[in-house]
């Protein structure tokens, strides 16, 4: 009976560990400025406090201009059998936080009493190869994105190993399914520059979820 939770302890850790990072798309902007603008990726380990279990902080930002991120997410970590789940929050303030994916002391401010689930927006991975995960938005197409007067639902993917990050988002219309935005030109590719993972450690999952 203990070597199930242990087991379970060890994947979560393995893909806790590869989350956490700084990720850029430079190569990628260098290459093809035309079609794709530089931007970073956080993906910062929350103090266990916030949720009573990990969790991170994420945020989108445009490289010239990283104090006004685009994109801003609180993420609960949870497991259940070989999924791995990333529950969405957003906060009510979240200008308070632009720019603690490289600046973590303003993640003083995240107050959990302030943060509101995004129903329907969980990102769901499973590992496809040794290290290598692959997410998507959890089924059901209940994540909605408003997007120039209406609404649309969010298609989000997402492969993350040691090394790369490789993502794509779109919002599609509800009754059609008609591709209504997101990226023309194909996949973000971006490259991890740091490790953000100070945080990570069997503490830190002491009391996820293992279902």
């Amino acid at each position: 009976m203990n070597d199930r939770p242990q087991l379970n302890n060890q994947n979560l850790l393995r893909f806790a560990n590869t989350l956490a990072g700084h990720y850029s798309n430079k190569q990628q902007a260098m290459d093809n400025p035309r079609n794709y603008a530089h931007i970073n990726i956080y993906f910062r380990p929350l103090n266990w406090q916030v949720f009573q279990g990990p969790g991170y902080y994420s945020e989108q930002s445009y490289n010239h201009d990283p104090w006004r991120p685009y994109r801003q997410g609180i993420h609960k970590l949870q497991q259940k059998d070989d999924l791995f789940i990333l529950l969405n929050y957003g906060c009510s303030k979240p200008e308070r936080l632009a720019g603690a994916g490289f600046e973590p002391s303003l993640l003083k401010e995240l107050h959990p009493q302030e943060l509101k689930a995004r129903v329907g927006c969980a990102m769901h991975f499973r590992e496809i190869n040794n290290g290598k995960y692959r997410g998507e938005v959890e089924p059901g197409k209940a994540c909605m994105v408003p997007r120039d007067g209406k609404l649309t639902y969010l298609v989000s993917e997402v492969e993350v190993d040691e090394n790369n990050w490789i993502s794509r988002d779109q919002g599609l219309d509800p009754n059609s399914n008609e591709v209504c935005w997101g990226s023309e030109h194909g996949h973000l590719c971006f490259t991890r520059i740091a490790k953000l993972n100070e945080l990570i450690d069997q503490n830190w999952l002491s009391k996820a979820q293992l279902d």
